[in-house]
């Protein structure tokens, strides 16, 4: 079938996690930067390796990239020459003593429980049978004094083992050696399997690299620590959506135009920086768009973008009114779409195929899944009335959904980049790509409502009172932060710690996790993280933090995480 005829798929994975590190201490508050790296990261790459017909986009948030390298140096330099290591569970494995306090060791027990049950600690029959005593044991804490160091050694080897990825587990001797001895870890057992992970983590970058190089993937950016940049620009944007949202009580957040463009240059330079390339796209934090931040993106140079169809649904009106009525098929989700006299070409996800894939395909058998999604897109293309003009978009994570998928999503990616590659009617491709190739006709709208890829709003973030609340104090440090630096009393060393804590501050994560629908675990764990960073934020301008700092703010009273990850399958960040 002639290029013209088939009709492209654009598979986007993106690859994100938050800022981990107390900045001052340089201490991870949480280890799932690398275990996702070893596992996920490595996995993804891996996949586009074996397909060299397969095409796909990975966005990485860029300080998601300084954390991947910062965790091999640390791992490099304590193999190389003994020095600390500044991951706690890391450090476990890593260093012969276990703790000793029967806290301390309770919260490294409760820690390597922390994965899917039924994929990752029930493969394995030796890990499942350390699980069930450890459960039985935070039951029983008074059980904990008769507890072996072999024993907390083992968890925390079975552990790491569980999140190795797939490919690697398959083709390592080291690995299936590891697996087969099954218990009794030694020191050196440990050091390999440091050696390992070391080996992981310093491959990440420079295989994305090398298949970006060799046009086989894009390579695409958020903005540096992942912020929601059109409640940046005006933290009133979500009204668009729900203008009966109760609002923070500050009217903008300080300065936020320069501080949204700050994170889109200095997540520019980051991504230069590990990737030796300029990226010509932005999936931005949460796929959250409005007007202002098509502005900002073309201001700066960027391509394309993207977001979820429930923006585009918003945007277009519940009878597509505004839209261009000369465009045959102009009301189709999967155009290209510039909105005004914006020259930034907006991509929108199709959230059934991706939710698919995120949500529901993990209990399928991986043929009959792709053979399923194979259908839909079919349904899709027939459906379209000019293919050349449309491409079928498939954004989600590159990380969390494949924990709940058996092995870790390996048939399911093999047989998808497979059928996908050989299928007469579709093309897998990039976003650059499809514009370069297929010059494809654009839809126009008016204007864009501000919105993101979750229900097409702003809800997740703003709105609710533990959100609102966030926001009242992260503004709050703003004003602090300005005051100082318009004070010029900084050092400059000092200023440029605190002008990167208030990066971290302004994160997206925070504002997901505060809310009483989310588990209690993940927002005590969210929220201390987010005070900690604010605190970090005074103590750097040398102003004494307020004393709300040191109590909690939110609620969390949902059900328990699927399988201990720190977001749910389906979403793409």
């Amino acid at each position: 079938m002639a290029d013209a005829e088939r009709m492209e798929v654009i598979l986007c994975w993106h690859m994100h996690q938050p800022e981990y590190r107390d900045l001052r201490s340089g201490e991870y508050q949480f280890p799932w930067t690398y275990l996702h790296a070893v596992k996920d990261y490595v996995d993804m790459a891996a996949h586009l390796e074996a397909h060299p017909a397969a095409r796909a986009v990975v966005n990485f948030a860029p300080v998601l990239l300084e954390q991947i390298a910062d965790y091999a140096a640390q791992l490099e330099d304590y193999l190389g020459s003994g020095s600390a290591i500044r991951d706690p569970l890391l450090a476990a494995l890593a260093e012969p003593p276990m703790p000793a306090s029967p806290d301390a060791r309770s919260a490294l027990m409760k820690q390597c429980l922390r994965a899917n049950r039924k994929r990752i600690i029930e493969r394995f029959p030796a890990y499942a049978r350390l699980a069930a005593i450890a459960e039985w044991m935070q039951e029983h804490p008074s059980s904990m004094m008769y507890l072996s160091n072999q024993f907390l050694v083992d968890l925390v080897v079975w552990y790491h083992l569980g999140w190795i990825a797939e490919t690697v587990r398959r083709a390592d001797p080291r690995v299936q050696q590891l697996q087969d001895k099954a218990h009794g870890f030694s020191v050196r057992d440990r050091r390999e399997l440091l050696g390992i992970l070391l080996e992981l983590l310093g491959s990440v970058v420079p295989r994305y690299r090398r298949l970006a190089e060799a046009g086989r993937v894009e390579l695409a950016m958020s903005p540096y620590a992942h912020p929601i940049l059109p409640l940046l620009l005006d933290i009133r944007a979500g009204a668009e959506t729900q203008p009966e949202a109760q609002l923070p009580l500050v009217d903008r957040y300080p300065g936020g135009r320069e501080r949204a463009r700050w994170h889109l240059r200095h997540g520019r330079e980051v991504f230069e920086r590990h990737f030796g390339l300029t990226p010509s796209g932005c999936w931005p934090s949460e796929g959250a768009l409005s007007n202002a931040t098509l502005e900002l993106l073309a201001e700066e140079g960027l391509r394309w973008s993207a977001s979820g169809e429930s923006v585009l649904r918003n945007s277009m009106g519940a009878d597509a009114a505004q839209a261009d009525a000369h465009a045959p098929g102009h009301t189709c989700q999967h155009r290209v779409y510039r909105f005004a006299e914006n020259t930034v070409d907006c991509f929108f996800r199709d959230d059934g195929l991706s939710d698919l894939i995120g949500f529901t395909y993990s209990e399928w058998h991986a043929e009959d899944a792709v053979a399923n999604l194979v259908h839909h897109l079919e349904n899709i293309k027939a459906a379209c009335v000019n293919c050349r003009d449309c491409a079928i978009v498939i954004i989600l994570d590159g990380e969390n959904a494949w924990e709940y998928y058996p092995e870790n999503g390996y048939y399911f990616l093999d047989a998808l980049y497979r059928e996908l590659s050989r299928h007469p009617g579709f093309a897998l491709g990039t976003f650059s790509g499809f514009l370069d190739a297929r010059h494809p006709q654009r839809a126009h709208l008016a204007s864009l409502k501000a919105g993101s890829w979750v229900y097409g709003s702003l809800s997740t973030w703003i709105g609710g009172p533990d959100k609102n609340r966030g926001w009242e104090m992260l503004a709050e440090a703003k004003r602090a932060y300005d005051r100082v630096v318009a004070a010029g009393t900084l050092e400059p060393g000092i200023a440029e710690r605190a002008l990167m804590q208030l990066a971290a501050c302004e994160g997206s994560d925070w504002f997901w996790w505060f809310g009483d629908y989310n588990p209690a675990q993940s927002v005590s764990d969210f929220e201390r993280l987010f005070r900690l960073h604010l605190s970090n934020l005074y103590q750097l301008l040398g102003v004494e933090p307020p004393a709300y700092l040191s109590e909690s703010f939110t609620r969390g009273t949902g059900t328990p995480e699927r399988g201990g990850v720190m977001r749910t399958g389906s979403e793409p960040t």
